[in-house]
């Protein structure tokens, strides 16, 4: 198994790389948890209150839960994922379950500003963006999928994740094994990393397969 952590800022096209990374391996060769779906549930929360949660600082996802997950499917067991809403803050009482391939993806701001999350990928990108761009994207998403007005987008961007970017996300680009501009358009870096992802697996398939790399 190879697990795969592929982070960036909000808006940086991260879900679009997962996406064309899926279509270019074996059909029903990858699963996808993602970190979002890993938010702490806070549907317990009065409106005002959850209007004040920073998804952009570390404390709001539950790493414990999603590094568990993690140990669990490297074993070989499929993981129920939660289903998060943003509009409520809430998890669903349905998951939806992961099941263990060849190839894991993990994807999410800040999974690998988590040392523990680090820990457990084989492989580390970071989706890299210019920041206007990210806010154009961001903007789009939470106006058509999160019910916000423009001008909440704004002022949220301004106050959580804007400065959280700085603080959090942008230094853990140091610790990527490859980094990736322009997100989902940089078809050479897609093609060279599932290039990488096959070279890698078959390279493990003959280690498994040779008696004397056994054991």
């Amino acid at each position: 198994m190879l697990i795969i952590g592929i982070a960036g800022g909000s808006g940086s096209g991260k879900s679009t790389v997962v996406k064309k990374i899926v279509n270019r391996l074996p059909k029903n060769s990858v699963s996808v948890i993602y970190q979002d779906a890993y938010y702490k549930d806070n549907g317990h929360l009065s409106a005002e209150e959850r209007a004040k949660i920073n998804f952009d600082h570390p404390s709001a996802i539950e790493f414990n839960l999603l590094v568990k997950h993690l140990d669990l499917i490297r074993e070989g067991k499929t993981v129920p994922m939660p289903i998060y809403s943003y509009l409520t803050c809430a998890r669903a009482k349905e998951t939806i379950p992961v099941p263990p391939r060849e190839v894991v993806i993990v994807e999410g701001i800040l999974i690998l500003a988590n040392p523990r999350m680090r820990d457990r990928m084989d492989i580390k990108i970071f989706v890299d963006a210019d920041g206007d761009d990210r806010l154009m994207r961001v903007i789009r998403r939470d106006i058509e999928e999160r019910g916000r007005s423009f001008i909440d987008v704004l002022e949220h961007y301004e106050k959580f994740v804007k400065p959280m970017h700085l603080q959090f996300i942008e230094p853990s680009k140091r610790y990527a094994d490859m980094i990736m501009p322009q997100g989902g358009e940089n078809h050479v870096a897609i093609d060279i990393l599932s290039s990488m992802i096959k070279l890698t697996q078959t390279a493990r398939m003959k280690d498994i397969s040779d008696p004397t790399k056994a054991g």
